[in-house]
């Protein structure tokens, strides 16, 4: 059985909404699109481009299959990136999209049948799409987080986890710092939430 592993670009108080320009998400009059650039560098984008490489399919939800089949088919072949998303199979969560442009796409009713997709592939990436997400989190078929954090903070959009997110425990197995101020934290998922008092960790420590 394969994994869901899902990427996302967030600032320090939980926002994802728009990161990659000011027209990318408006909704809610969100002011800020584009608050991600500026913290770009090399080192980061080649791990971004090495994360991507290792999926065997692509699953996105409604707005971000929109926002994605309409730039990265028009990118040249040679850039790795939309060469990685060419050559794998395509999914989108929507109950209303019918005929889909892109190449290679395969259109779900729902995020039960999106969680299935574990059984067909070993590494499923969801990438954006956060209102796919928020409901694979309800279903817990999340198995990997790659949250990428910028040191800004904007007070209004979108956030990650809202309200339905179940309790859940997370383990930390790789993070990483890059000189534009990103830092990428790679989390697996790790059953079920522990609760106890903070005098019974500090004598377990001791």
């Amino acid at each position: 059985m394969g994994i869901i592993a899902a990427s996302m670009f967030l600032t320090l108080d939980g926002v994802y909404q728009a990161p990659g320009g000011k027209e990318e998400d408006p909704s809610g009059a969100f002011p800020y699109g584009g608050w991600q650039a500026e913290f770009l560098d090399d080192e980061s984008g080649q791990a971004i481009g090495a994360d991507i490489d290792r999926m065997d399919a692509l699953l996105l939800g409604r707005r971000t299959y929109d926002i994605f089949a309409g730039y990265w088919p028009r990118v040249p072949a040679d850039n790795p990136i939309a060469a990685k998303f060419a050559e794998v199979p395509k999914y989108v969560v929507s109950r209303t999209l019918v005929d889909p442009d892109w190449e290679g796409t395969t259109v779900l009713p729902d995020p039960a049948s999106a969680a299935r997709l574990r059984d067909q592939f070993d590494e499923v990436q969801v990438i954006g799409s956060g209102s796919l997400l928020q409901s694979l989190f309800t279903a817990d078929a999340v198995d990997r987080l790659q949250l990428w954090t910028y040191p800004v903070t904007l007070g209004e959009g979108k956030r990650l986890f809202g309200p339905g997110t179940i309790p859940a425990a997370f383990r930390l197995v790789q993070a990483r710092a890059y000189p534009g101020g990103a830092v990428g934290a790679v989390y697996e998922r790790a059953g079920d939430l522990v609760l106890r008092d903070m005098d019974d960790g500090i004598e377990a420590a001791g």
